[in-house]
């Protein structure tokens, strides 16, 4: 997370929608901007997100009536991927009946936001044949929204995992006053091993017979192969049949997607060579590269600490995101 000096949002409020443990929550308050209604509904995530932000989220956005909404300049969220069945047939926001992105714009409708965050896996642009992204700026354009989208990978914004998603960013008509381009690729060289915790007792140790190491561990702190190191994951070894979550990578490159499910024996984090032994990521070192504060206080179950920095989006992306945005509304 980026220490924000720039609090021009202050005044401003914003709702945190499928707001999970409230990565948009740090990254927009960051600039000064206050929170006035989340919504989240997993139990588990809303436990964490009240103790982390004192605000009980509600609970499932499809039964939340707009008109108890409150007042916003920002909506934002990372609404969960579906296809639109009847995309296309260009009715404005009764196109996404039956989606969750359906409550998205039902509230847009009544409360006309200044600005939409918004956030979603990478192949969203590519769901059904390219319609529901369509559909997602024709709704959001008859609504009255100048609609921006791009793919932006957290390796390249100062955090070590590669995480490619797709942020969706609406200006209602009016509110832009100079040109918004997403954030450039910071010139900088990170490491996992720079967010590694000392405290491991929460990972999993793998010691077993089938693990193949086949690239020498033993690295110099900026060379692989004789080049520099890149800001992308470095496969090592395998385990087994190297299949998902059974890949073994160097500290001195970057982590792979978090991911919330998964299987293999590195599941929802990877494996690493830290050591000289062969673990997952703890729940803490999930959160430093997601970009949530050391303060940030973690479920007390483990799993599904794994799970919510899973499903969470990265906030230092976020951050450089707002930048943009508050440069291109003042």
């Amino acid at each position: 997370m980026i220490k924000i000096k720039d609090k021009s949002l202050k005044g401003w409020k914003f709702i945190d929608l499928f707001a999970g443990i409230g990565g948009f929550h740090y990254a927009i308050s960051s600039f000064g901007a206050k929170c006035v209604m989340a919504s989240e509904w997993d139990k588990h995530a809303n436990n964490v997100y009240y103790k982390n932000h004192k605000i009980e989220p509600l609970g499932d956005i499809t039964s939340i009536d707009e008109a108890d909404i409150p007042k916003h300049d920002i909506l934002a969220g990372g609404f969960p991927c579906q296809a639109f069945s009847i995309s296309g047939k260009q009715k404005g926001f009764e196109d996404t009946r039956g989606t969750l992105f359906f409550d998205v714009a039902r509230i847009v409708n009544k409360h006309k936001p200044r600005i939409l965050f918004l956030e979603n896996v990478k192949n969203f642009i590519r769901h059904d044949n390219g319609n529901t992204i369509k559909v997602v700026q024709n709704t959001l354009k008859d609504l009255g929204y100048e609609v921006f989208f791009k793919v932006l990978n957290t390796s390249n914004y100062g955090l070590p995992q590669n995480r490619e998603r797709v942020f969706i960013i609406g200006f209602r008509h009016g509110v832009r006053k100079k040109d918004f381009q997403f954030p450039e690729s910071l010139d900088k060289k990170i490491s996992l091993k720079e967010f590694l915790e000392e405290d491991i007792s929460e990972a999993k140790i793998v010691n077993r017979t089938d693990i193949k190491i086949y690239k020498n561990p033993e690295l110099t702190p900026t060379l692989f192969n004789g080049f520099e190191i890149p800001n992308r994951p470095l496969q090592i070894g395998i385990v087994n049949k190297g299949g998902q979550g059974e890949r073994i990578y160097h500290p001195n490159g970057h982590a792979v997607t978090l991911s919330a499910y998964g299987g293999g024996v590195g599941s929802k984090t990877g494996l690493y060579y830290i050591d000289g032994r062969i673990r997952k990521l703890t729940p803490r070192e999930c959160a430093n590269i997601q970009g949530f504060p050391k303060s940030f206080k973690l479920h007390d179950n483990k799993n599904q600490s794994y799970k919510q920095f899973g499903n969470s989006v990265s906030v230092d992306v976020l951050q450089h995101i707002l930048k943009k945005i508050v440069y291109s509304v003042s």
